[in-house]
């Protein structure tokens, strides 16, 4: 068994702990639109939407989205390019499909009931153990703790958890910790006080410590260890994956393509891509010929024209290919005209490119 270093409070200790917290949360609470209620929809498309997404970045995008999808069921029943282009602007934009298909999941697997427990709303696309636990505990009271960036730093400051937070059996020791702390009678609000303290007075960096309104629980805190928790190795930078990025122009535009169905930008269109090979391609005419039937003149490789994009693990470098079509004959390809590049939901890597453009 392995050994937890942490500082472990008393039963009186965490009761006054919980009443410290949440008498400051019931007085200084964020105003948000997501906590006008504990509807288990608005929970779910805000804690999705706040997922790599600063709060006040998402308040306009939540309720532009819940206009447009009043309810699950206008989620499920939506059509793809008007879920993607209210989502646009986001990014990350695997996590819309996710939620159109966990909705899907409710409509048609829960006949429109959604599931009241962590562990079956683990159960549905895109729902990992936070998120579970955030809507379990928000919207039916269920005594859950929920486990994100905002607890990990809190509770490490708090209890001195020596645990690297890099590591993943790490969420399972804040989990079980947490478990023991967390209000039996208010877990929502619980978890709701505690990403607001981690957003406020115990925040990443410049934390307010003496002022934090649970200072007296506040073992880093008060010894001056503050800013050495949560402990936790550095991430590896992303991987640098070099690309060619084609501008094909046509008579009207350019040539573009639609990408996979899986993957990294699915789904969107953008100007054909080709991963750099360790030798390299020696004529883009007869590449494209060969492997897309799409005939192209007068490719130019320029070096002025590069596009870098960073992405979670990825970071993708891309040298611009300009080039003239000749005739295609493939569907995975299409003509847009220079107009249409300027409505079209593009990723946000299109749009760089597009900028070349100018």
């Amino acid at each position: 068994m392995i050994a937890i270093s942490y500082i472990e409070w008393s039963d009186d200790t965490i009761k006054r702990f919980r009443k410290k917290l949440l008498t400051w949360y019931d007085e200084n609470k964020r105003d948000l639109p997501w906590r006008k209620d504990t509807n288990p929809y608005h929970v779910f498309i805000s804690e999705i939407m706040l997922q790599q997404t600063q709060v006040n970045t998402v308040i306009d995008y939540y309720l532009k989205f819940i206009e447009a999808f009043p309810t699950v069921f206008d989620l499920a029943q939506a059509p793809e390019d008007k879920l993607m282009a209210v989502w646009q602007g986001l990014g990350y934009y695997s996590r819309a499909r996710n939620m159109q298909a966990a909705a899907q999941q409710i409509v048609f697997d829960y006949k429109g009931q959604w599931p009241k427990t962590a562990k079956e709303l683990e159960k549905l696309k895109g729902i990992g153990p936070y998120t579970s636990c955030a809507i379990a505990s928000i919207s039916f009271g269920e005594v859950e703790p929920a486990i994100d960036g905002n607890a990990f730093r809190v509770f490490a400051r708090l209890l001195k958890i020596e645990d690297d937070i890099a590591k993943p059996k790490t969420k399972t020791i804040f989990y079980d910790i947490v478990k023991k702390i967390i209000d039996p009678n208010r877990p929502g609000d619980f978890n709701q006080a505690i990403m607001d303290l981690g957003s406020s007075y115990m925040r990443a960096k410049n934390p307010l410590i003496e002022q934090s309104p649970v200072y007296e629980f506040d073992a880093s805190g008060q010894d001056g260890t503050c800013l050495n928790y949560p402990v936790k190795t550095k991430k590896k930078p992303p991987q640098k994956i070099p690309y060619y990025g084609f501008i094909i122009k046509t008579s009207e535009g350019y040539l573009m393509e639609k990408r996979p169905k899986t993957g990294i930008l699915a789904n969107f269109l953008m100007f054909p891509l080709v991963k750099k090979t360790l030798t390299e391609i020696e004529s883009f005419e007869n590449y494209f010929k060969s492997n897309y039937a799409v005939e192209i003149k007068n490719a130019q490789l320029s070096d002025d024209l590069k596009v870098i994009h960073t992405f979670t693990h990825q970071q993708w470098q891309i040298s611009l290919v300009v080039a003239d079509l000749v005739a295609f004959d493939n569907s995975n390809f299409i003509e847009v005209t220079s107009e249409e590049l300027d409505y079209l939901n593009l990723s946000a890597l299109q749009k760089k490119m597009n900028k070349i453009l100018a």
